[in-house]
């Protein structure tokens, strides 16, 4: 069945005041995680970006890291592109005139193409970890494949995720009945781009790093599909009436994301010491469960804008929802913050895992202080901007 979304809005970029706060509010917040994964994936060169034998506070930092950042901060991100696609073909269909399914399509795919050609110069030009041709690339997809499909069409997405917790429980009782003690360690796999004595050398080995990478993260196409079955229902527009539903996901999601984190994160803090073999599928049990870290964090930020839905938001909750609108421009001031910190033909600041962790949350309450500002001068993000104008033209 063929379902046409449809909601009282003019075409093109939402206006400021008709903006909900919950999508804002994760996307800002969630923007340190990112941070604090590729200020160390860039301080050591490779990831998932620490010291595999850690020392003092530096057991903690590992610890927090693997268990709430590492392989579960992209996901959120996956999930709110999934919810904006929706929201971005709902204003157009609502915009009337001729044919306005085909007139969303049209947007959907050149803001997609155009993400595409975002994401290739700055997966070239700055950091090989680009998440935004493999957006572009998805979305594309997704405008095809997902968007004008039924809501009987769109359960399945629910289904898969439920069949995924199945399997990550088969892992993790295998993993309890077949782990070995043993003396392995976790040990970062090298960016040749990240270690470059030069400019030149990064951008070589990026134009080779950045489409390997962008291929691997394509399958994220099932994580921003359960971002579209949100969006249908409206959750984070009116996260009071889905209170339950956000309690549950909270709770369970969070929950299966720091259970499955547990056993790789004490190794990462020194506490355990394990065989290679058990080290590997503790390894991929965090790395399934990270994706349930995209729901769960989701939902939590939607419950945390429902506290301040009916009173003065504050300066810190407004300053951090200010960056969350413009978080195209604080993701790409990031990987610029990152070449000047860490590069070796810069400042040369990487291999210290307390200077790359101080490091991201300077740089993340930097964007923050900046997207305050542009927020009260009315003025949106650069790239924001940028991309708005490519889309829809100078309407």
């Amino acid at each position: 069945m063929t379902q046409t979304l449809t909601a009282p809005a003019p075409a093109g970029p939402v206006p400021r005041a008709a903006r909900s706060l919950a999508p804002d509010l994760t996307r800002g917040a969630m923007l340190l995680f990112i941070a604090l994964a590729n200020a160390a994936n860039s301080a050591f060169a490779g990831q998932p970006g620490m010291d595999g034998t850690p020392h003092g506070l530096q057991r903690i930092v590992n610890f927090f890291l693997v268990t709430f950042v590492d392989s579960r901060a992209y996901p959120v991100f996956a999930i709110m592109f999934g919810y904006g696609l929706v929201q971005i073909a709902r204003r157009a269909d609502a915009s009337g005139g001729a044919d306005p399914g085909n007139r969303a399509r049209r947007i959907l795919l050149r803001r997609n193409a155009w993400l595409v050609a975002f994401g290739a110069v700055h997966g070239v030009l700055l950091y090989f970890g680009d998440f935004l041709g493999a957006y572009g690339v998805v979305g594309i997809a997704a405008t095809f494949l997902l968007l004008r499909r039924g809501d009987r069409f769109h359960r399945l997405v629910v289904g898969l995720w439920v069949l995924q917790l199945g399997y990550l429980a088969f892992i993790a009782a295998t993993l309890v009945t077949g782990a070995k003690g043993g003396s392995a360690i976790i040990v970062d796999s090298p960016n040749p781009s990240l270690a470059a004595s030069s400019y030149a050398d990064a951008v070589l080995d990026r134009l080779a790093e950045w489409p390997a990478h962008t291929a691997t993260v394509l399958p994220f196409i099932f994580i921003v599909w359960l971002g579209i079955w949100a969006a249908r229902r409206r959750v984070l527009e009116d996260p009071a009436a889905h209170r339950t539903l956000l309690r549950f996901v909270a709770v369970v999601c969070l929950g299966v994301t720091v259970l499955g984190a547990l056993p790789y994160a004490l190794v990462a803090a020194g506490a355990v010491r394990v065989d290679p073999g058990t080290l590997d599928a503790m390894a991929y049990l965090h790395a399934g469960s990270g994706m349930y870290g995209g729901p769960g964090y989701v939902a939590l930020f939607g419950l945390i804008a429902l506290r301040f839905a009916d009173r003065r938001r504050g300066p810190v909750v407004g300053a951090v929802a200010a960056l969350g609108q413009r978080s195209l421009s604080g993701y790409l001031f990031q990987s610029v913050a990152w070449t000047v910190l860490f590069a070796q033909f810069t400042l040369d600041l990487g291999g210290n895992t307390y200077i790359a962790f101080i490091a991201a949350i300077a740089v993340w309450t930097v964007s923050v202080l900046a997207a305050r500002g542009l927020d009260k001068r009315g003025d949106r993000g650069p790239a924001e901007r940028l991309l708005r104008r490519l889309t829809y033209g100078r309407s």
